[in-house]
């Protein structure tokens, strides 16, 4: 069996917290571990192999998380599909069917949280059964309370009787007195082979699509493949693609704990509140890193980065995605990353970003190096702080050591590179009229970027 975990979500009502290149799914907010990580290590002692199907940007942080946690996770048995466009999950979903052709696959997301591991494996095992019958099933989990923030699945007991859209308030507590609905957790399992025929034969102009981009696929290693040519294909998920329509489907009522941590006031209970001065306040929840005091304040969620704060009254943090929205025209930057950024060669942090010049401090793991690059808009200046650099500039190449520096001069080819066996850590000065990420022309780089 094969996990395929779904990990290109950007996780936009965590916002600040969740940003486009560190969503919340690799925020290690759980025992130092981030959702992916717990994902992983769930899964591992129940499948064979995992497949990834996450977006190009997202691959070097979950590179770096499966990598943290080798001990208990075999790097070697995961293979990542690397999408140029998210298309939603009912092509996620068939890439890896049609790139594990015959296999069962266990399709999870890699943003829930899951407690009451026995009952879910037990959970997992009857599906499996299932599956192996040639069912396509999918896992409801036993509702709670009257959630109107997920969809719910009407069942008899293993035959789903319908799929029902998220509801109102009134709908949710009729579906929790009738005790035969289930709030549908986006997890599924199937064999490739049956998913692959019901979904061309539910959805049969998707699969052509699907099938056309899987064919124009470029294999960059054993383990990365990117999937190409996706304008065509539709955006659309498992569930109407296939799920609504197909006379294979079974699901299987699921007891264990289940939390997608959709939305602040789901995270705040499965996180501890920073600690802080209060005067007459009561019944809030606070992160940050800063020393936080209030005076009559209560029921709010104080989410506090480097760059944003929000504040929210609990309750209605699921419009997040409001305010989300409103930065995509006014300060769309605020969206994309937090000050630390992951590359394939290490990590870079904004220390200062002003008109005219922009400070950095680079990690650069051993034995890895940056492309081969040019700018056309900045110079560069870096000291090192720790760790012995290799700078090649045109066709010359020394060693930088702590406490030295360098010139890159505009327009000069240059590369940097860590020949040792301890991070090199440096800072980098740039300055000129034009300092964003895009001023990078790569003429070669071993992790075949474009």
């Amino acid at each position: 069996m094969t996990n395929v975990i779904l990990c290109g979500g950007s996780g936009t009502r965590l916002w600040p917290l969740s940003r486009k290149l560190s969503p919340k799914q690799f925020l290690k907010l759980f025992n130092n571990l981030s959702l992916f990580q717990h994902t992983l290590k769930r899964n591992a002692n129940l499948c064979d192999e995992c497949i990834v199907v996450s977006n190009i940007e997202q691959y070097f942080i979950a590179l770096d998380q499966i990598e943290e946690i080798d001990n208990k996770f075999n790097i070697q048995n995961t293979k990542f599909l690397l999408e140029e466009i998210g298309k939603n999950t009912a092509a996620a979903i068939a890439f890896a069917a049609l790139e594990n052709i015959d296999d069962i696959l266990f399709i999870t997301t890699s943003d829930h949280l899951i407690k009451n591991e026995s009952k879910y494996k037990e959970a997992v095992l009857k599906a499996q059964k299932l599956a192996q019958e040639g069912y396509l099933v999918t896992f409801g989990i036993t509702p709670t309370n009257p959630n109107t923030g997920y969809g719910y699945i009407e069942a008899d007991k293993e035959n789903v009787l319908k799929f029902h859209e998220k509801p109102t308030l009134d709908k949710a507590k009729e579906y929790l007195k009738k005790g035969n609905f289930y709030w549908n957790s986006g997890m599924f399992m199937f064999q490739s082979k049956i998913y692959l025929k019901e979904l061309q034969k539910c959805s049969p102009k998707l699969y052509e699509e699907i099938y056309n981009s899987y064919q124009a696929r470029q294999i960059i290693s054993n383990n990365q493949i990117r999937l190409k040519n996706m304008e065509k294909i539709p955006d659309i998920s498992i569930d109407y693609a296939v799920m609504e329509k197909s006379d294979k489907i079974k699901v299987i009522k699921s007891d264990f704990e289940w939390n997608d941590v959709g939305s602040f006031d789901t995270l705040i209970k499965e996180v501890d509140s920073t600690d802080a001065i209060e005067i007459e306040s009561e019944n809030n929840f606070y992160y940050s890193h800063k020393q936080i005091a209030t005076i009559g304040v209560k029921d709010l969620i104080v989410i506090d980065t480097a760059d944003a704060l929000l504040i929210a009254k609990k309750g209605e943090t699921q419009k997040v995605k409001n305010i989300v929205n409103k930065l995509k025209t006014i300060n769309p930057e605020l969206l994309q990353s937090h000050d630390i950024v992951h590359r394939p060669w290490g990590t870079y942090e904004n220390l200062i970003d002003e008109k005219g010049y922009k400070i950095k401090r680079i990690v650069v793991k051993p034995n890895k190096r940056l492309s081969l690059q040019k700018h056309f808009h900045r110079n560069e200046h870096w000291i090192v702080v720790s760790g012995t650099a290799e700078v090649q500039i045109g066709e010359k190449k020394y060693l930088v050591r702590p406490n030295e520096s360098t010139y890159i001069k505009m327009g000069e080819i240059h590369r940097l590179s860590n020949p040792g066996k301890i991070p090199v850590v440096l800072i980098e000065a740039q300055v000129g009229e034009y300092t964003g990420e895009d001023d990078i022309i790569r003429l070669e780089d071993d992790f075949k970027r474009d």
